[in-house]
């Protein structure tokens, strides 16, 4: 399938296996097995480049999820129409390898609801901080959201990212953050409905919930030790010196980490 180069290691499909989908992907030797990145939200698929980088062990795919930056024009949203991408990716993978579920926040969310919708798509899922908050809420976080898909786009950049971040934006990349606002706003909403949007205690595969010590590591500690206790197939793993962009501010540690896991769940079996 044809791709082109990007500086970072990662080259995009020039024709999607997923029509609609924007995927990018980097193919190694001998690989023992596909990782496929779920970015959270307003992320893009490019932002896994470091990772990738350092996985010389496994193949890496990763997508912009519809609504965001190259898959922006792909509706309608809502985390089933996410799943239903993430399967489809996944069962494009013909390569006859198991598959690793890697989700970044809201990327974790739409790993573990795939896991559970086909429990033979992947060998192991391993989230970072995603936000589970009808299993756990965390004190503060959930403000009202307002109607205005660029407005929360700005704020969630300036309360995830920084203040000072967004203002060294040039205007240009500010409106292709706001851009994505739309997507933005139905994860954060389909986090808060009325009902669960899946029951974790039906998750079959071997599922790992990792998170950072720099900040609200005794939340995301209590998150991980109420999910054992929904479903004891669920593990829980800490990055050192990691806030929640661990993916970008320590890619070392991270690939480290899910070459670790890999060898402790699935490798010898």
């Amino acid at each position: 399938m044809s791709s082109t180069s990007t500086p970072h290691g990662l080259h995009v499909l020039a024709t999607s296996p997923v029509p609609g989908l924007a995927v990018a992907e980097r193919r190694v030797d001998r690989p023992e097995a596909t990782i496929i990145c779920i970015h959270g939200g307003l992320d893009r698929g490019g932002s896994f480049a470091r990772l990738a980088r350092r996985t010389d062990r496994f193949d890496l795919v990763t997508y912009d999820r519809r609504g965001y930056q190259g898959s922006r024009s792909l509706a309608p949203l809502g985390l089933q129409n996410h799943i239903g991408d993430l399967l489809a990716l996944a069962h494009h993978e013909e390569t006859g390898r198991p598959i690793i579920l890697f989700g970044h926040s809201y990327g974790g969310v739409v790993a573990l609801g795939t896991a559970i919708a086909d429990s033979t798509i992947s060998k192991l899922v391993i989230t970072y901080e995603a936000p589970l908050p009808w299993i756990l809420r965390r004190n503060g976080t959930r403000n009202p959201l307002s109607n205005d898909p660029a407005l929360e786009a700005e704020k969630f950049f300036r309360r995830v990212v920084s203040d000072v971040a967004w203002e060294r934006l040039s205007e240009k990349e500010r409106d292709v953050r706001r851009l994505d606002g739309p997507a933005l706003l139905d994860d954060l909403t389909s986090l808060h409905g009325p009902t669960p949007p899946f029951d974790i205690a039906q998750l079959r595969t071997p599922a790992v919930y990792t998170y950072g010590d720099v900040v609200n590591p005794d939340f995301y500690q209590s998150l991980s030790v109420k999910l054992a206790s929904l479903n004891p197939i669920i593990t829980s793993g800490q990055v050192f010196n990691a806030a929640h962009g661990a993916h970008l501010a320590v890619p070392d540690q991270l690939a480290a980490l899910i070459s670790e896991l890999w060898d402790d769940t699935c490798a010898s079996v």
